[in-house]
C-alpha cells in the first residue's frame, strides 16, 4: 500500500522554474498550493478546498491526478507532479481511456494499477468511470464474469458482512465472495466506513471486494442485470 507524503527533505536543495514561478523542493508555499488545489479542481481530481493546506484530501487528489498521468502514486507535490500539473498536457482525473489489452464489447475493465473502473457498453462506449478501492492481494488479474459462484446469490441489494456493516448493491463476479458494493455503511448509522475522496487511491483496502461510491455501485447494478465480462489487470 502506498504512503502519502509531503515533500521529502532529500530534494532540499532543488528548485524548478514553472510558469514564471520557482518551486522550493523542501515544501510549496501557500500561493504555490492554492493554484495546485486549483488546477486540481479543474482537471476533475476533487483536492476539497482551495485553502492553500495540503491536507488528506489534497494529497488523495494528486495520487488521482499521479495516477491519471502515469506518475510514482506518491502523493506528494514535488517539482515533477508540480510542473506535471501545470502544464497544458495535463490529463484529467475522471475521465481516462481505457486501457488496450481489455478486449472488445460490453463489459466493466478494473485497472488495479490505476485504481480506476470503467462501464463498457457492446459498442465501446464508456458508459461510466471512477476510482475505487480494491485488494490485489485477493483479487487476481483475470477475465472473469458476473454471476453465481460457489453456490452464492449472484447479487444482493442489501448484503452484510455478517456483523455491523451493509455491502449495498453487491454484485458478485469471482469466487468464492468477491464482487462490487458500494463503499461499505454502518448498520446503524447509514455512514460509509470512508469518504467517497479515498476512491481512486491505494490509501485504504478492501477485504477483496470492489468498493465504489453509491451512485457507480447502482450503474454497475444496473449494468449486471444480465451477465457482464470483468476484465481484471495490474
Amino acid at each position: 500500500m502506498r504512503t502519502l507524503t509531503r515533500l521529502g527533505a532529500g530534494l532540499a536543495t532543488l528548485a524548478v522554474a514553472v510558469a514564471g514561478t520557482t518551486i522550493p523542493a523542501e515544501a510549496l508555499t501557500v500561493t504555490q498550493n492554492k493554484a495546485a488545489q486549483t488546477r486540481l479542481t479543474k482537471l476533475g481530481c476533487t483536492p476539497g478546498p482551495v485553502d492553500g493546506k495540503i491536507g488528506a484530501m489534497t494529497q488523495a487528489a494528486t495520487v488521482r491526478f499521479q495516477s491519471a498521468n502515469k506518475l510514482s502514486q506518491t502523493g506528494a507535490l514535488n517539482s515533477t507532479t508540480y510542473a506535471r500539473l501545470l502544464a497544458s498536457t495535463a490529463k484529467r482525473c475522471d475521465v481516462r481511456a481505457v486501457p488496450a489489452g481489455t478486449g472488445a464489447g460490453r463489459r466493466i475493465v478494473i485497472s488495479q494499477g490505476q485504481n480506476w473502473v470503467w462501464l463498457v457498453d457492446a459498442k465501446g462506449k464508456v458508459v461510466r468511470q471512477g476510482g475505487m478501492i480494491d485488494n490485489p492481494r485477493y483479487l487476481k488479474p483475470g477475465t472473469y464474469t458476473t454471476g453465481v459462484k460457489c453456490g452464492r446469490t449472484a447479487r444482493i441489494r442489501k448484503n452484510t458482512d455478517g456483523a455491523s456493516l451493509y455491502l449495498n448493491n453487491f454484485v458478485r463476479f469471482a469466487p468464492c465472495g468477491i464482487g462490487f458494493h458500494q463503499i461499505p455503511t454502518y448498520k446503524r448509522t447509514g455512514a460509509q466506513i470512508h469518504a467517497d475522496w479515498l476512491l481512486g487511491t491505494n490509501s485504504k483496502v478492501s477485504h477483496g471486494c470492489i468498493r465504489v461510491s453509491a451512485a457507480m455501485s447502482a450503474t454497475i447494478w444496473s449494468f449486471t442485470a444480465t451477465s457482464v465480462r470483468v476484465v481484471v489487470i495490474r
